[in-house]
């Protein structure tokens, strides 16, 4: 069953109705009471779908907050739905700040400047803490190109300087950029891929974003936001807090308001006492200047419609929502446990729902009632889900398939750059002159750096690589996958041979027919097991797929492809 059917479940549900009304009318203050799980979930996203207004989730931490957002990314997709993480551990403590969250907090704000079709947002305490700067401030650091435009490249060059972009050979993480001739490599913390910028003359001929391992661009787009770190605590900037930031349209949920409070409030003093501690040689902003207190944060929420989860002390509900939801049962494993959940749950007219992480999973649920040879109730969705959960309201009974096996079940957040982390021109820029590297036409060779070199009338790139007698080799960066850092015996220092010499040559022919030996050698293996008889196993029983599907962690690729 596809996905297209989640939200149906909820479509016709009578509170929703009532939740959805009162989120129409401004500033109300709503209590939701019940609802355990993902059951949340469902209803927020329930209540967005009909709503033109949009959404922020406060939850009690990261990782309550990064589950959350998985399941309404099974909803709405990336589009819609936006992780609002906090940039750093500790206050005052810039060396710390995760660049990959800063790129997700700055595409947060840059879509909320975008003014495009509402989003929900998630986030937790430790990311509101820390204040923003204003719209106005953001738009004045933010530079807009699109291509057709008329831009002098000495004067972008001297706007990344101003928003403190560092000039590098290589562009690799956020806050870099590079110019070859009429091409500037830049990468806005607004986005977690670089932008090339082709220059003819004065004006934008193209822009695309390219993958800083291969060097090769992945797509062609007409406009882009180039933004600043807006992280950066050091910054004379004003600042505001993130719910000063957001439309007052905004419908806020707090999972827990009273938590909420008190983390901000432990926060803050942590601040106050980090800023005493600091040093008088350089000038920091005081605490209120970066951080929001648990006062500003409590007379702010105020301004907005306001949905609760829990009970709090100092709130008081306009409209009171009580949902009957309890947790997804536990099973221990015990498929004739769960046969009979499920039986029981279609005789008092529920709907069973088991939500499925991955293909494989819900066939071996097929596989196992199959073998088992009972009639079951149920319907399978490939949608991860957080926790399931029983609806008495509306009879549903939706399950998970890492519940119901004891799986462990790891949330995923959107991290294109952290994925980048370990690439070739990283590595590069960390070789040091000297270190051996291998090219797969020339052989082992010394670093020699990177240098600039004149091709035709132009300068470009290269990496300088020195051979026997002093040869020197230089290679594009565009032919980085002909080369690679030297693996050898510890210690042993390896031959290094003139440029054009066969040496090399003879080696690769040497490892080239030992390869062949060794297939030569695997072929007449396997040729002799093709004509043994062999033996016919039994096939799998559905006790071997109930072993496979309860194994507690995800499969791996080469564990999905062979079972």
């Amino acid at each position: 069953m596809t996905k297209s059917i989640i939200p149906l479940l909820y479509e016709q549900s009578p509170k929703l109705r009532k939740l959805q009304n009162a989120i129409a009318q401004s500033q109300n203050k709503i209590s939701l009471k019940g609802l355990v799980g993902s059951a949340r979930s469902f209803v927020v996203a329930e209540a967005f779908r009909s709503s033109d207004k949009p959404f922020l989730w406060i939850l009690r931490d990261k990782e309550e907050a990064a589950y959350c957002l998985n399941d309404l990314e099974q909803f709405f997709g990336e589009e819609i739905v936006f992780f609002y993480p906090g940039s750093y551990r500790r206050p005052y403590q810039i060396e710390e700040t995760d660049n990959a969250n800063v790129l997700l907090r700055a595409e947060v704000l840059n879509r909320i400047n975008s003014r495009k079709k509402p989003a929900i947002i998630v986030t937790y305490p430790d990311a509101l803490f820390e204040k923003v700067v204003t719209r106005k401030e953001l738009e004045r650091n933010t530079q807009k190109i699109k291509t057709g435009d008329t831009i002098s490249l000495d004067f972008l060059n001297e706007v990344l300087f101003e928003y403190k972009f560092n000039r590098v050979d290589f562009v690799t993480e956020p806050g870099e950029f590079a110019v070859r001739g009429g091409i500037v490599d830049v990468f806005s913390f607004s986005h977690d891929q670089p932008y090339r910028i082709e220059f003819f003359g004065d004006e934008i001929d193209s822009i695309r974003t390219f993958d800083v391992e291969t060097q090769l661009s992945t797509e062609k787009v007409k406009k882009i936001t180039i933004i600043p770190n807006v992280e950066n605590k050091f910054s004379k900037e004003s600042r505001e807090s993130f719910l000063k930031y957001i439309s007052p349209a905004t419908t806020v949920f707090v999972s827990d308001l009273d938590f909420l409070e008190e983390r901000i409030s432990g926060f803050f003093e942590k601040a106050k006492v980090a800023f005493a501690e600091l040093s008088e040689e350089i000038q920091h902003s005081h605490p209120e200047k970066l951080f929001t207190s648990p006062e500003n944060i409590r007379a702010e929420l105020q301004e907005f419609s306001l949905v609760t989860f829990e009970h709090n002390q100092h709130f008081t509900a306009s409209d009171d929502l009580v949902f009957h939801t309890r947790p997804q049962p536990a099973f221990n494993k015990k498929f004739d446990l769960l046969l009979a959940n499920l039986n029981e749950n279609e005789a008092r007219g529920y709907s069973n729902y088991l939500f499925c992480s991955s293909e494989q999973q819900a066939q071996r649920f097929h596989d196992i009632f199959d073998q088992i040879g009972k009639s079951v109730h149920y319907q399978t969705l490939v949608a991860p889900l957080h926790e399931g959960f029983i609806d008495d309201d509306e009879k549903l009974a939706c399950y998970t398939d890492h519940q119901i096996f004891e799986r462990y079940h790891k949330f995923q957040i959107k991290n294109g750059y952290a994925k980048k982390q370990a690439i070739s021109l990283k590595e590069l820029n960390k070789l040091t002159v000297g270190d051996y590297v291998t090219h797969i036409d020339h052989g082992i060779g010394k670093f020699g750096g990177l240098k600039k070199i004149d091709v035709e009338g132009k300068q470009q790139e290269a990496i300088k690589l020195m051979y026997g007698e002093r040869d020197i080799l230089y290679v594009s960066i565009h032919s980085l996958h002909k080369i690679s850092k030297y693996n050898g015996k510890d210690g042993a220092v390896p031959k290094i041979y003139k440029l054009g010499s066969a040496a090399w040559k003879k080696l690769k022919q040497k490892t080239k027919s030992r390869v062949k030996k060794i297939a030569f050698d695997l072929i007449s293996v396997y040729a002799k097991r093709r004509l043994d008889k062999g033996f016919a196993y039994a096939p799998d029983s559905y006790l071997q797929h109930e072993l496979e599907a309860s194994f507690i962690y995800e499969d791996t690729p080469d564990q999905v492809t062979a079972t």
